[in-house]
């Protein structure tokens, strides 16, 4: 089969991948709208530290059923579906308790496992979910980082009226603001680059600059109390110090955001008892694409009119002019046209 393969840092071509054959358990999916995410640039930046050359990426995975593997039941061929990346060995202790985006032993569909970037790809029966009538492909690819969306805003548990702060407004932060926005919630937005507040305003988000001026006027808008949820999605370790003072006595502190293996986080040993804040990591998700399909569904979601589609097949210039440019387009999806 034919497929986008990354051979190496800052090396892609379009070849010849062996299409693989679907066992018990398991659906063969083909391939129609697969998204372009940090995750994927990190393994194309050769920033990715488990990362094996070559492998074909792509884990924001829309296609149909081609195929059920012996003995397997689901959903028919040609029904429409998306992939649930994050595969969890079910026997360790995180796996057991119900978090196997956490598990021990994890394997994720376009890192360890070939992914969307390809005319097909196998993924187990359990992790596929149908698409509701009426969404395209390509809206249906955004299941994925809006899951993620999903994930942090139970974590933080997010209500309906509260004051939720988001920071960092890149893809995963835009997939945070639409998710918080449909729960109720009144929603801040920071960051550096100006075209990303733009973009986060489009939204429905306040957007307030980082900055000095970042503090204070949060404390402004909130009566001097701060947000009751700050949602951290920069990666920056700055921010993440920064949310101790920009949260509420009481309030929630979600880092979704990655830094390196090894870099400390410093928050004041005091502020842990003075405000008894909460401080929550959220990880990928789990049990949160059924809503996230709720969502796109229900019309909510804004987040695929922002992003720009490209042939599949154009892989390796695409990702060869995003790594030069960063900031050229909000989301990129990868379509099999």
């Amino acid at each position: 089969m034919r497929a986008a393969i990354i051979d190496a840092p800052f090396e892609m071509h379009v070849g010849e991948w062996d299409r693989p054959q679907p066992g018990p358990g398991e659906a063969l999916i083909a391939v129609k709208a697969a998204g372009i995410c940090a995750g994927d640039m990190y393994f194309y930046l050769g920033k990715n530290p488990y990362a094996v050359y070559p492998q074909v990426c792509g884990h924001e995975i829309a296609g149909t059923i081609a195929e059920l593997g012996e003995a397997a039941s689901g959903p028919p061929v040609g029904t429409g579906v998306v992939v649930e990346p994050f595969l969890g060995c079910g026997h360790c202790y995180p796996c057991r308790i119900g978090k196997s985006n956490c598990c021990a032993n994890l394997e994720i569909i376009g890192v360890h496992r070939p992914g969307g970037y390809a005319q097909y790809l196998v993924a187990p029966l359990t992790h596929i979910h149908p698409v509701p009538a009426g969404i395209s492909p390509f809206e249906a690819s955004f299941a994925e980082p809006l899951a993620i969306g999903v994930q942090a805003c139970r974590r933080g548990e997010v209500q309906a009226g509260e004051y939720v702060l988001v920071m960092g407004c890149g893809p995963i932060g835009l997939a945070l603001i639409e998710v918080a926005r449909a729960r109720g919630a009144h929603v801040a937005a920071t960051d550096m680059v100006p075209e990303r507040l733009e973009t986060a305003a489009t939204l429905g988000a306040s957007v307030v600059p980082a900055g000095d001026q970042l503090l204070p006027t949060i404390l402004d808008q909130t009566a001097g109390e701060g947000a009751a949820v700050v949602i951290e999605a920069t990666g920056n370790v700055h921010a993440m110090e920064q949310t101790v003072d920009l949260v509420a006595a009481g309030g929630r502190i979600v880092i979704v955001g990655l830094v390196k293996q090894g870099v400390g986080v410093t928050f004041p040993g005091l502020d842990f008892t003075r405000k008894e804040m909460t401080v929550l990591g959220s990880r990928a998700s789990v049990n949160c694409f059924p809503e996230a399909l709720q969502l796109l569904e229900s019309g909510a979601i804004s987040y695929p009119k922002l992003a720009t589609q490209f042939d599949l097949w154009d892989a390796p210039q695409i990702f060869a002019d995003l790594a030069a440019h960063p900031t050229s387009i909000q989301k990129g999806v990868l379509m099999h046209l």
